[in-house]
């Protein structure tokens, strides 16, 4: 199976599912998208397949969103995805694309809908459980 991370090396959340798609048995494709930002179609496209809007797909936690004033319900998605690449820091992330589909994987566990059926135990980086020795996600 081929897969694409859109991946920030400094952030666990994108961290813990590139160790989640290793875990598959998957070495995916890995695109810092703060250094190799996708065009406005293909960030477009991740954003549509993943079934999200614009609004949806920004980071706002630690970016320039209130600066640049981003919560302006009047900005179109064009205007959104504009200030996005010029600004990758606010493209929310990881997104991760198989041939199983496109997630945002947050939290990172999400990457698991579309991945191949992986039973082996797995802890993310804070120790949290996310598939235990039966091979089970454990219940919230």
């Amino acid at each position: 199976m081929k897969a694409t991370i859109y991946h920030n090396p400094n952030c666990g959340t994108s961290r813990n599912a590139l160790a989640l798609i290793r875990h598959a048995g998957i070495e995916p494709v890995i695109v810092d998208y703060l250094i190799e930002t996708p065009t406005k179609t293909r960030l477009a496209g991740l954003i549509d397949q993943a079934g999200l809007s614009v609004r949806e797909a920004i980071r706002q936690k630690g970016t320039p969103y209130e600066a640049l004033g981003l919560a302006d319900p009047a900005l179109s998605d064009d205007q959104l995805l504009d200030v996005m690449l010029a600004h990758p820091i606010l493209i929310n992330r990881p997104f991760v694309e198989t041939d199983l589909g496109v997630r945002l994987a947050r939290p990172s566990e999400v990457v698991l809908e579309i991945l191949p059926a992986v039973d082996a135990p797995f802890m993310k980086e804070d120790g949290e459980v996310v598939i235990d020795e039966h091979g089970s996600r454990p219940k919230s």
